[in-house]
């Protein structure tokens, strides 16, 4: 099938044409022989259209008046707006700092405050702030316009309040649910800054707020406190060096992160040492990326100067918890150049398709009063001052538009929220943006992360693959056998002495095959799996003396019941804890040692002298150790296949065996190791420590001497590990996928594991094809490649993230177009921003409601950016919070379909409400000779508003279609919503139609069974008016609530006792008569039973989708 993509694709024959596409002109001339069919124009032409042609085709337009009418003005104030707010608000440039230990008085710089602020206003601007973000909708502008009009006294039509009361009341709920935010945000700011911590001084330690602390401090943090700013970890009382802290309030991750101290400041003998020495920290400037840092240590009082480099693993971030021991560190960021402030964005007001279809319907409504007002005029014959009489016309039909039309949607989508919270069955749920729970539902895409989010990230050790023998959980035994013999021909006076594993290299060229036994080759994997890694062993003391837990270290007792093992990533847990359950246990690590018990029960020990760990980019941890007992240095690597088949030895099983892995749905690593001779060590150790110090291109120094060591290393096994689903992730997707959701998958997995695990939870049905992507590295692959996808139909996508980046970079509009057609897509090999990128263009190029769910299952709806991968300040940005995976079903089936359906309901019935009335007034003001004299004035039109109608009609947020349980069993159902068929023109016209024929009814009626006085016309229209209302909320209702009847007959009541203080409107002596009352039953008969009718046939002849089901 064609697909039409708009004109903004330009033509591949006309690249060659071009003057400078030189570059490409060989890739673009056979392109023009393979049309990809998607428009008539094809796709852009040039690399550089990529990036301005979308902004160029805009601003073609001409911008002259009409631009300016349309729309143009109102750009034109939001640039200059815009442009003031940088002016006032421009940022100091950040640069990069050095931090005196203990000496803040020294920085060259004034650096922010340590306060956290989180209020939208202050004192002066609260009332300026607020009334702007009410006045800036074209509602409440109209109504203040309209207020405003009645202090000019030839347009007064009626008393103040009747106009100034209903906008006052709009006004004073949203400035008080403002103010109820701010206090709240102040005290919950008020009480993060004066949290107290214990600052290091030279006369010893002293109290001090969170706000006051200043860069330079040596500021103490104690177990379970929260690091109030962000440092460089110099001391630590555990006796490793190191510590664990908590980020999940940073990253979202809730692994333990392991930090080093500053070895120069660790090896001090007391704490106020740090003030003896001589000593600063080179910072570099304040960035974004929570995952790196480059600075230096430097010690001046020594000769010569001590310089050592710091890395991410000797930083404290702040708003990350200490897990273990007590810290001290010294500030380098504070405030607004904090990590956790920059990674911050200020929330933006999100708004649903909902409201915006209401502001069209409100705009249309706006030109019907217009229009309404100049017929009027124009019937008049346009006598007198005719355009006093058109503003008099405006402000008597201004009901048309209700004011409280935004005060009841913004009321009930507070009710949704707190109905959403208070669901038993989707315990844990967390509302934390009122403004768009409508939108759950009408989603179209969903956008998940796999790990954490599909599954559990809870990681069982399922397969051991040595090229030539494989073992499964079923053959562990067998691995747990070779270790255990392996150790137990070590001879007992060298019990510190593993040497089988190499049985002594100075015999490998004489028995080369010692070496090639799979019982040595069993050993030296499980060795390498052992000690390649960052996990630490920590033992819980249950001798605790006030009965809390606490962690310590065990000087020899290294005992197997209460060793728990912590690291920052799953995976490495698994590996160690499979390494111990085959017999090699890892009992004690610290900076510079880790220990290994083997079955025989001596303990190994081993020297760390560097580690190189684990990044997205590099995909692969390294670690060099050196055995105590023999002296050998053996370099272990351990990554992913991609990063570590170029490292290692050639061979001829790893990709298969690591393509056979991944279908199971297993995540790889390979494992690697490389012998080292003492020189070669030390050349490569100083190599590494001076590009360490390096101030410039850190990185990719430090990188290429690592690299230099990374060649030729010897292949020793293949590891799978299961990372298993959540509960209930098949039928939820199934459920979802029923429901007409189209369903990506963004993952950093490998492209065979992600599509296993695409069909293992039921991310593509059984029936369906799933269409691989082939690898792409230029334009013309790319071109071929998306020609053979278009011609498949209904089928998954599944595509890598290099792929992906060469698809996006020359073909983005045509890639999103075909994509957005497959029931799923697996986007696999992702980096971050790419998954970031990905949901951008989604929303951009569909226009459609999308989502994304991210790990610890944080929902973020609409605008989800890059808050969705690997956890960062999801928790902070997400408008939906859930436990588990699987309550996402609940939330859209049930809470999406009744919130979409109640505001549609409420927002047309208001506009309904408006509407009668204002017929009312325009028959009225025709029978009286266009007279725009008003027919309710003063406390009628007030309680109208109000008291009389406002709980009945509310009460429609209580209303529900079809029963929780019917919504979950058929999420076919769902489907409908997404056409948004509840609110459209055709709804809103069916309102309007009946709002004209009631509002007709009651007027003609009541002149016509008026007897001889006028005010017996306002006392009969208003009670059948009232009446009317009440049996209209009625008709509309579907389920009824114990509630709804209350409103109902509580509005009735109020309306009842009202009548015997209206003297001022009403002949009350008239009211009490019969023929009152049968008159007023009459108009009301007449206005509702027709349409009490047409629902009933339309109900047996046309019934909903979901009545069947009901039944």
């Amino acid at each position: 099938m064609t697909a039409c993509v708009p004109s903004r694709s330009l033509t591949c024959c006309t690249q060659a044409h071009r003057p400078g596409s030189q570059p490409y002109q060989d890739e673009a001339s056979p392109l023009d022989e393979m049309p990809l069919m998607m428009s008539e124009e094809g796709f852009e032409n040039d690399e550089s259209d990529y990036h301005t042609l979308p902004r160029a085709r805009i601003t073609r337009r001409k911008r002259g008046l009409q631009w300016f009418i349309c729309g143009g003005w109102k750009f034109l104030c939001t640039s200059c707006c815009d442009w003031l707010i940088h002016v006032c608000r421009r940022r100091k440039e950040l640069k990069a700092r050095t931090v005196w230990l203990g000496y803040p008085e020294k920085c060259e710089e004034k650096y922010p405050r340590n306060a956290i602020k989180n209020q939208k206003y202050n004192i002066f601007t609260f009332i300026p702030g607020v009334l702007y973000q009410q006045f800036k909708f074209f509602l409440n502008l109209y109504f203040l316009v309209v207020a405003c009009s009645q202090f000019v006294p030839a347009l007064k039509i009626g008393y103040l309040y009747t106009y100034w009361a209903p906008l006052g009341f709009v006004l004073a709920v949203t400035m008080v649910r403002e103010a109820a935010d701010e206090y709240r945000r102040l005290k919950r700011d008020k009480e993060m800054n004066s949290q107290l911590y214990s600052k290091l001084t030279i006369r010893g330690k002293v109290q001090v707020k969170s706000s006051d602390i200043q860069v330079g401090d040596l500021i103490i943090v104690e177990k379970n406190q929260r690091i109030p700013a962000d440092m460089v970890f110099l001391r630590t009382s555990e006796k490793t060096g190191s510590c664990f802290i908590r980020t999940d309030q940073l990253d979202g991750e809730t692994d333990w992160k392991l930090k080093i101290a500053v070895s120069c400041t660790q090896r001090l003998p007391a704490l106020g040492d740090l003030f003896s020495i001589n000593a600063y920290v080179y910072a570099q400037k304040p960035q974004l990326d929570i995952h790196s840092f480059e600075g230096n240590f430097t010690r001046e009082d020594t000769d010569p100067s001590i310089h050592e480099s710091l890395g991410i693993e000797n930083t404290l971030w702040a708003s990350t918890v200490v897990a273990s021991g007590t810290v001290i560190g010294v500030v380098i960021y504070t405030g607004k150049e904090t990590r956790s402030v920059m990674n911050t964005s200020n929330p933006k007001n999100k708004v649903g398709f909902l409201d915006l279809e209401l502001n069209q319907l409100t705009k249309a409504l706006f030109l019907a009063l217009v229009a309404l007002s100049v017929v009027m005029v124009t019937l008049q014959g346009f006598v007198g001052p005719w355009y006093r009489y058109l503003f008099r016309f405006l402000l008597l039909f201004s009901y048309i538009i209700p004011i409280s039309l935004r005060v009841n949607l913004d009321m009930g989508k507070a009710a949704y929220g707190w109905m959403i919270m208070r669901d038993e069955n989707i315990p844990g749920t967390v509302v934390r943006t009122s403004t768009i729970p409508e939108e759950l539902g009408r989603l179209v895409y969903l956008l998940t992360d796999k790990t954490g989010t599909l599954t559990q990230n809870e990681m069982v050790f399922k397969r051991l693959h040595l090229g030539t023998v494989s073992y499964g959980t079923d053959t562990m035994d067998e691995i747990q056998n070779h270790v255990a013999g392996s150790y137990s021909l070590v001879p007992p006076q060298t019990s510190n002495n593993n040497n089988s594993s190499t049985p002594s290299r100075k015999i490998q060229s004489s028995a080369p095959k010692v070496r090639k036994t799979v019982s040595s080759r069993v050993h030296e994997a499980v060795k390498a799996i052992a000690l390649c890694h960052n996990v630490t062993p920590v033992y819980e003391s249950r001798a605790g003396v006030n009965g809390e837990t606490e962690y310590a270290e065990v000087d020899q007792d290294f005992s197997d019941d209460n060793r728990t093992y912590q690291a920052s990533s799953p995976d490495e847990v698994a590996l160690v804890q499979w390494t111990e359950s085959v017999g090699l246990s890892l009992v004690n690590r610290d900076l510079t040692t880790m220990q290994l018990k083997p079955p025989s029960g001596q303990i190994l020990t081993f020297l760390i002298l560097q580690i190189f760990p684990f990044t997205s980019e590099s995909k692969r941890m390294g670690i060099i150790v050196r055995e105590e007992s023999s002296g050998d240095i053996t370099f272990y690597m351990k990554g992913a296949d991609v990063a570590m088949a170029s490292i290692v030895q050639y061979n001829d099983w790893l990709e298969e065996e690591c393509g056979n892995m991944a279908r199971e749905g297993l995540r790889t690593l390979v494992v690697a190791k490389k012998s080292l001779t003492e020189e070669q060590y030390q050349d490569f150790e100083n190599r590494y420590n001076q590009a360490k110090l390096s101030i410039h291109d850190r990185a990719l120094k430090v990188a290429a001497v690592v690299e230099s060591l990374e060649r030729e290393m010897e292949l020793l096994c293949l590891t799978g590990v299961e990372d298993q689903l959540q509960a209930d992730v098949r039928p939820t997707l199934e459920m979802l996928r029923n429901a007409g959701i189209k369903i990506w998958m963004l993952t950093g997995d490998k492209l065979e594991t992600a599509t296993c695990i695409a069909k293992s939870s039921h991310l593509v049905s059984r029936n369906q094809d799933i269409h691989i992507f082939r690898p792409v590295g230029n334009r013309s692959e790319a071109h071929l490649e998306l020609n053979a996808f278009r011609r498949k139909h209904d089928c998954a996508l599944v595509i890598a993230g290099d792929s992906l980046e060469v698809c996006l970079k020359y073909y983005e509009h045509e890639f999103v177009e075909l994509a957005c057609q497959c029931p799923a897509v697996v986007c696999c090999r992702c980096s971050p921003t790419q998954k970031a990128h990905i949901v951008k263009l989604l929303q951009q190029h569909t226009g459609r409601r999308t989502c994304a769910i991210g790990k610890r299952s944080q929902l973020i709806s609409q605008y989800p950016f890059s808050s969705i991968y690997e956890g960062k300040q999801a928790s902070l940005a997400a408008d939906f919070s859930i436990t588990q995976f699987k309550h996402i079903g609940r939330l859209l089936m049930v809470h999406g379909r009744n919130s979409y359906k109640r505001s549609a309901a409420l927002g047309q019935f208001v506009i309904h409400r408006g509407l009668i009335i204002s017929t009312m007034q325009a028959v009225f003001s025709s029978v009286f000779y266009f007279a725009s004299v008003p027919l309710y004035q003063g406390f009628l039109m007030v309680g109208y508003a109000t008291i009389y109608t406002m709980f009945p009609v509310f009460s429609l947020v209580l209303d529900q279609d079809v029963k929780p349980e019917t919504a979950m069993l058929y999420p076919e159902l769902y489907k409908d919503l997404t056409k948004g068929r509840s609110l459209s023109f055709k709804t809103f016209l069916i309102w309007v139609l009946i709002s004209i024929y009631q509002g007709g009814i009651l007027m003609y009626g009541a002149l016509l069974l008026f007897e001889s006085e006028f005010v017996h016309v306002v006392a009969i229209s208003f009670t059948a008016l009232i009446l009317t209302e009440l049996l209209m909320v009625a008709l509309t209702i579907r389920t009824w609530h114990w509630l709804m009847v209350v409103a109902e007959f509580f509005s009735l009541g109020s309306y009842v006792a009202s009548l015997a203080f209206l003297n001022e409107y009403f002949d009350v002596a008239f009211i009490a008569t019969l023929a009152f009352l049968w008159k007023v039953s009459a108009i009301t008969v007449v206005s509702c039973l027709p349409l009490y009718i047409l629902k009933y046939l339309k109900r047996k002849f046309s019934p909903p989708s979901y009545s069947k089901l009901s039944t």
